[in-house]
């Protein structure tokens, strides 16, 4: 099978689909808002988008392998309980039809710091947590004889010892990880960058307020080639997150930040490239280096797809016009390898889709699909990110 990448349009939220070439697919956030399951409204319907791409177990369950939680914000959970089963997987109901979890991916430190921060969480994001503590108790109970539907894995250990017990399904800061649902057969490799643990004990705080995400950076294969794609996905993670990724790994493994498609950060945020605030400054802000260079690690004709609403030049973020802007810079300057979720539906009336193929990245198009690579010069070559303000590799089209 093809790999592929969907970006769902579920406007300033997240949604995406990863499905890997040995038929296994891994959803990542949702955004399944009450207008979208109206069929008299106009809003993109992506749960049914979304079941159409999936397929049914042998007990007719339509199911995802794995899905991956970067923070329980509404807008990265919403429509759980409405389209999701949970609880045990014995109790899944045919006339409801909900998709199974076979594999929960789940952090207990962004949830922690989500409550410490004083932040509401909404009810999507509360049965998330009572379902993702519902299989950690299993496996206590069971170990790994737990079947789909209540496994879950955990990114990133707990504060004060609270996952020793279970080290088994923990996934610990820049270790990797290349099993969804317990199969490891080579098709994907992640990297798990955060969340970070602090500093000191005064820095809890600062990661609290910098929307501490769950950050992976994925290896996908792709028509049999191993690494044929990387893809970045960071959540909400706001610039001191960045900042201290480039400090930590940037003179040692920037490698470990490479990728062929990435999503910027908080909706393509102003916050995630600076700590000047754009309605004080204006034009006169600065992008914070180390945060530019720890997203701006490109391998030739990488792309960015900025999941928001559409961008315009005004005071709004998210999104922002001159955090696009940046983006753009950091694509040498080519338009044409930035997309926006919500511009791409309103233009094509589609999730906007791409396929990692032997011969390079494809944007899928309705039912047929354009090779990319030759288009934007797609390859599995490194390429060295620019300096902020740089000319260097500017091409007019």
């Amino acid at each position: 099978m093809t790999a592929s990448i969907t970006f769902f349009p579920v406007s300033n939220g997240d949604m995406t689909l990863v499905c890997l070439d040995n038929g296994q697919n891994l959803l990542i956030d949702i955004n399944i808002r009450a207008d979208a399951d109206d069929e008299d409204h106009e809003t993109p319907n992506v749960a049914e988008d979304l079941r159409g791409r999936l397929k049914r177990d042998d007990a007719g369950r339509l199911y995802v392998d794995g899905f991956l939680l970067s923070h329980p914000h509404s807008d990265h959970i919403t429509g759980l309980r409405n389209h999701f089963h949970l609880g045990p997987p014995k109790e899944w109901k045919e006339n409801d039809d909900k998709i199974l979890i076979r594999e929960m991916w789940s952090s207990p430190v962004v949830f922690r710091r989500a409550d410490a921060n004083g932040e509401s969480l909404c009810e999507d994001a509360k049965a998330w947590a009572k379902e993702a503590r519902r299989r950690v108790a299993l496996f206590r109970e069971k170990g790994s004889s737990t079947a789909e539907g209540d496994r879950i894995l955990i990114l990133g250990e707990d504060v004060d010892g609270k996952t020793d017990d279970i080290l088994d399904i923990v996934i610990k800061l820049n270790e990797t990880l290349s099993a969804c649902n317990r199969l490891a057969d080579g098709a994907f490799e992640a990297r798990l960058l955060a969340p970070l643990p602090p500093e000191d004990e005064d820095d809890e705080e600062t990661l609290r307020h910098n929307q501490s995400s769950v950050i992976l950076r994925f290896s996908l294969r792709g028509g049999g080639i191993s690494d044929r794609c990387r893809y970045l996905t960071g959540g909400d993670a706001e610039v001191e997150i960045w900042k201290r990724l480039w400090k930590y790994h940037g003179k040692t493994n920037s490698d470990w930040f490479t990728y062929d498609i990435t999503v910027p950060p908080h909706h393509c945020s102003w916050r995630s490239l600076s700590s000047d605030r754009w309605s004080e400054l204006g034009e006169k802000v600065k992008v914070d280096s180390d945060a530019r260079n720890a997203l701006s690690q490109t391998r030739k004709g990488a792309i960015i797809v900025a999941s928001c609403k559409p961008i315009k030049a005004d005071d709004d973020n998210p999104p922002h016009e001159r955090a696009k802007r940046e983006y753009v810079d950091i694509l040498d300057d080519d338009a044409d390898r930035f997309f926006c979720t919500d511009e791409y539906w309103a233009e094509k009336k589609l999730a906007l889709t791409f396929e990692v193929k032997s011969s390079g990245i494809v944007r899928k198009i309705g039912t047929a699909a354009a090779l990319a690579a030759p288009a934007l010069g797609i390859s599995s070559t490194a390429s060295h990110a620019r300096p902020h303000g740089s000319a260097q590799g500017r091409r007019d089209e």
